[in-house]
């Protein structure tokens, strides 16, 4: 059988981006000069370039399209059914078809339209040949675009398949939905098929693989199937018809006994029956699941006489000798995927009637013959009636007693620690394997050295004891400070004290609240200049109540704020009086101007007055001002280049060549080999 890869299919474009393809590489790949002055040979055979190269392109990329996408008839039964299942074949061959048809219409106008170039008369005539030919493509293009629109979401959806080989060992899992078997999947493979508490989780088919006997089988989860009609099945339970109609698998039909899948056990036999003509020729398993929930031996005797029926059914499918049932082994399995009760047995169980069914089939084949020529068993015949055993060297069988021994002997760490407590409480010595002259050695306490002593001569003998008594010290020490700590609730003070601390707290918590308004408005609330308090709340009365209320002498204070706020001369500027008098004199730092109390606080810290450029200077080797002013001109011209190369660095945008070649001249003409 012919195996397909369904990701590898090319992407199928749109019709408006297929024909913005085909005309962009016909116009970067074939000539674009032309001139009134050629021949007119040799126009038509710059046209006909045109259409032909355009007519092989859309030649080339539909065949791509139809020889990468499956033909249904050429392809596995399997594949074939489950196309049509998902995509109805009937639309899949009509879309192809459409495809072929544009393919063959438009080499039929490129044929018309060349015939038609090799009469033409002039440049104007042939080049309205050339656009009526791409034209008539381009419709042909755009009349397809819902099958190219089709056939990309069928490539989508193929893509997204999984890659099921119908021919290789099989197992194949079916029943009811929500009885397990995608929990089951996941079991036995490393699939992680979506598992959730309601019907119809799984939607399409889903593959895993498992070994067994040094052999990879294929594990097929399917969709839930539902007792009804053949034609009233959805897409979902079809694709697990496909599967069972035409892949030659084991198949596991699970049968849920506690009914927590929201079937019973007689709608689930039934649907047993109206399938059975799918398990014809194939190794049949029915595995009773959820026996955490409820035993097999614990269901009434109408639905264990059903499982019986179901199981009379799954006994024809053993194939024995002479085609007859030769034991019931295997067949009906009980399992529980909560607890993992049985599930090695069901898939040992699948796979091994696989494997014997597959077996007996290649036996029954012609092929056989040709592999037993190949084959020659030797038996050597006996030449007297004396016995003789194989013979091994003593040596041989002395090293095996010895490796029995020591295996029997020997305990691993793992051992020991199983026996002396487990994990935890088993430490395990590094002494024991210490190389010593005496083995009463090894558990000797080594000493400590630090700094050339012996650490343990400075340790203390009694040292826990005054431990404990540094802990007990400690404990009273606490419940003294507990004792102290004590918040004033006013129960021990006189009711004039009482009185007092309310009124404490009281403008303790207007103070707050005050300060909590002036936080939060402090943003918006305006600055107001002092001389507009007209609450008096900043008054050198209420500064000298205050400082004598503390027990401080308010005179000198009043005094300062009351010199501080008396009216000033307006003085004269520092700079000018310097400028006026040359010598030191006494200057009143109190300016009334505030620009030049500014200037006075920052005369000490304030650089020297600076020279204009051209002044001259006596050692600096100039004739006059003006030679002076002509060398800085001079200087500066002279480092200005290297200045501007200086700054000049790898991400600025420079572009030293204002016409490169590669960016302003065209194609070359013919007869010419120059470079673009």
């Amino acid at each position: 059988m012919v195996q397909y890869n369904f990701k590898k299919i090319t992407v199928v474009p749109n019709g408006k981006d297929f024909i913005d393809i085909i005309l962009s590489r016909t116009q970067r790949q074939t000539p674009t000069v032309v001139h009134k002055g050629y021949s007119i040979s040799r126009l038509r055979q710059f046209y006909m370039r045109k259409v032909k190269y355009t007519q092989q392109n859309f030649h080339d990329k539909l065949s791509t399209i139809i020889d990468e996408f499956p033909r249904l008839d050429d392809i596995h039964p399997f594949y074939g059914d489950l196309l049509h299942v998902l995509y109805n074949k009937d639309h899949y061959k009509l879309a192809l078809g459409q495809i072929n048809t544009a393919r063959n219409l438009i080499s039929k106008i490129a044929k018309d339209y060349v015939k038609l170039l090799k009469y033409g008369d002039s440049l104007y005539r042939c080049k309205s040949l050339k656009v009526a030919a791409l034209g008539r493509m381009c419709t042909v293009m755009k009349r397809i675009s819902p099958s190219l629109a089709y056939l990309e979401q069928i490539r989508q959806h193929m893509a997204r398949l999984p890659s099921i080989d119908p021919n290789t060992r099989t197992i194949l899992i079916c029943g009811y939905p929500n009885v397990g078997k995608s929990s089951f999947m996941n079991k036995i493979t490393r699939a992680d098929v979506d598992v959730q508490p309601y019907a119809f989780t799984t939607k399409s088919l889903f593959v895993g693989h498992t070994d067994y006997k040094y052999l990879r089988y294929q594990v097929i989860d399917t969709p839930g199937i539902l007792d009804r009609p053949f034609e009233d099945r959805n897409i979902i339970e079809m694709c697990s018809i496909t599967a069972l109609a035409h892949l030659r698998a084991a198949v596991l039909f699970f049968l849920d006994i506690s009914g927590s899948c929201g079937y019973s056990i007689t709608q689930q036999a039934a649907l047993f029956h109206s399938i059975k003509s799918l398990f014809m020729n194939k190794p049949l398993v029915i595995v009773c699941n959820k026996t955490d929930l409820q035993p097999l031996d614990g269901i009434p005797e109408e639905d264990m006489k059903l499982v019986q029926e179901m199981k009379a059914e799954a006994l024809k499918t053993v194939m024995g000798q002479g085609g007859e049932a030769a034991n019931d082994e295997g067949v009906l399995l009980t399992m529980s995927t909560l607890n993992e009760e049985g599930i090695s047995a069901v898939k040992n169980a699948a796979c091994e009637r696989l494997l014997d069914q597959r077996v007996e089939l290649k036996m029954k084949s012609k092929k056989i013959n040709d592999c037993l020529n190949r084959f020659h068993v030797a038996i050597p015949k006996p030449r007297d009636q004396k016995e003789r055993l194989p013979c091994l060297p003593q040596a041989v069988l002395e090293a095996k007693a010895k490796q029995a021994a020591e295996m029997e002997k020997r305990k691993t760490e793992k051992d020991l620690e199983n026996e002396n407590g487990g994990a935890g409480v088993y430490s395990a010595s590094l002494r024991k394997n210490y190389l010593l002259a005496s083995d009463e050695w090894k558990e000797d306490v080594m000493p400590e050295i630090l700094d050339g002593h012996n650490v343990y001569d400075f340790v203390d003998p009694d040292i826990l004891l005054r431990l404990e008594e540094l802990e007990r010290e400690e404990g009273l020490r606490e419940a003294e400070v507990d004792d102290d700590d004590f918040e004033m609730d006013g129960q021990e003070l006189t009711p004039e004290e009482r009185d007092a601390l309310a009124e404490i707290r009281k403008k303790k918590s207007m103070l707050i609240q005050q300060h909590r308004i002036k936080k939060s408005t402090a943003e918006s609330r305006p600055t107001v200049p002092r001389k507009f308090d007209k609450d008096k709340k900043f008054t050198k009365e209420r500064m000298g109540r205050q400082l004598s209320a503390l027990g401080l002498d308010p005179s000198m204070a009043i005094n300062r704020a009351r010199s501080k706020s008396r009216g000033r001369k307006r003085e004269r500027s520092l700079d000018r009086v310097d400028r006026d008098n040359g010598d030191a004199m006494d200057v009143d730092m109190d300016q009334p101007n505030k620009k030049l109390r500014m200037r006075s606080r920052s005369v000490s810290r304030s650089r020297s007055t600076s020279r204009p450029p051209s002044e001259l200077v006596p050692g600096e080797g100039f004739r006059d001002s003006a030679q002076k002013v002509k060398a800085h001109k001079l200087a500066k011209k002279s480092v200005k280049k290297r200045n501007k190369d200086a700054r000049r660095g790898e991400a600025d945008r420079v572009i030293p060549t204002l016409k490169p070649k590669h960016l302003y001249s065209g194609k070359r003409s013919s007869g010419k080999t120059d470079r673009r």
